[in-house]
């Protein structure tokens, strides 16, 4: 993998300087896999896409295994990145659902958690089995006690630009919910687009809205973006939070996941297409495209398919 070609530089204006990349590969990736992946291939993973130049890496989730079984390995996993987190220069946040999660979590030494809360109230019940009102009350006590015990916390929140069942989603009742969030003493709100059906006008329209109530790029409680990529959207999403001062983007490696949850859910956008767009419009992200597509080849033979992301497709097929 040497030799990639790069995109012609052309920095466009109203960009931020650099974007931190949260790569969700190993967890919402992953978690979406119809079989099992050993753990000593997450574990490699992990440490590939570290040596990559990916300083945010979330690793596993300490859900309960009967719901998310592909990750029942949380506690074998991440004694597994000791090195990784011991170092300090690679951040592993894993998400913990309850309080029970988060005890499991920080007994293996974890500093930065993530919570996962639905704008919608029949996602909340088919997600969390609870109403939106309801898991926000479970999540309460989950950051008060990460943030006394000095963690970041960062806070999901899904079907912010559409749900399957109820359609679109409110702007109003997007803001309640990450207000709520942050509130409560999230670090940081990730604005999940779940089923993929965001375009950038709307994109637009909620950071606006957010930032209205006093959320946005430079608050306490940063916003991030994440956007599946069911309608080719993604990308030109992406663009639409960085004109409106987001600098942390969620990704996949080789465009892995979807939402177990909800079935019309295609993959994440693929870490490897977002860096080439960012490169080639000069915003620095630290990584290092040669060893993350070599990263996503090798997973994706691991499973058996080829990685849906177009870079990865391109990369690694060129002459």
């Amino acid at each position: 993998m040497t030799g990639t070609p790069l995109p012609m530089r052309v920095p466009a204006a109203g960009l931020p300087a650099r974007v931190r990349i949260h790569e969700v590969g190993p967890r919402d990736g992953l978690q979406n896999e119809k079989t099992t992946v050993p753990t000593d291939v997450k574990a490699e993973f992990v440490h590939r896409l570290a040596a990559a130049g990916l300083t945010t890496v979330e690793a596993t989730s300490f859900v309960h295994p009967k719901w998310v079984p592909q990750l029942a390995d949380a506690e074998d996993l991440f004694p597994r990145l000791a090195d990784l987190h011991d170092a300090g220069d690679v951040h592993l946040p894993v998400l913990v659902p309850n309080t029970r999660g988060l005890e499991r979590a920080t007994a293996l030494g974890a500093r930065r958690v993530a919570v996962f809360a639905s704008a919608t109230e029949t996602f909340a019940r088919r997600n969390l089995n609870r109403s939106v009102d309801e898991s926000l009350a479970m999540f309460a006590p989950v950051v008060a006690a990460a943030k006394a015990d000095g963690l970041h916390v960062r806070g999901y929140l899904s079907m912010c630009f559409g749900d399957p069942w109820e359609g679109a989603v409110p702007l109003a009742q997007v803001v309640r919910t990450a207000r709520a969030l942050a509130d409560m003493g999230c670090d940081e709100l990730s604005l999940g687009d779940t089923v993929g059906v965001a375009t950038p006008g709307h994109v637009a329209a909620l950071l606006t809205a957010l930032a209205d109530d006093g959320l946005g790029a430079d608050t306490r409680s940063t916003i991030s973006v994440h956007f599946h990529d069911t309608y080719g959207q993604a990308l030109a999403n992406t663009l639409a939070a960085l004109q409106h001062g987001v600098t942390t983007v969620d990704a996949s490696a080789g465009g892995l996941g979807g939402c177990p949850f909800a079935k019309s859910a295609t993959g994440n956008l693929a870490t490897e297409d977002l860096v080439w767009m960012l490169q080639g419009l000069g915003v620095e992200t630290g990584v290092d495209l040669d060893r993350l597509v070599a990263t996503s080849v090798w997973m994706a033979e691991r499973l058996g398919r080829p990685s849906p992301s177009r870079t990865v497709t391109a990369l690694s097929h060129k002459e």
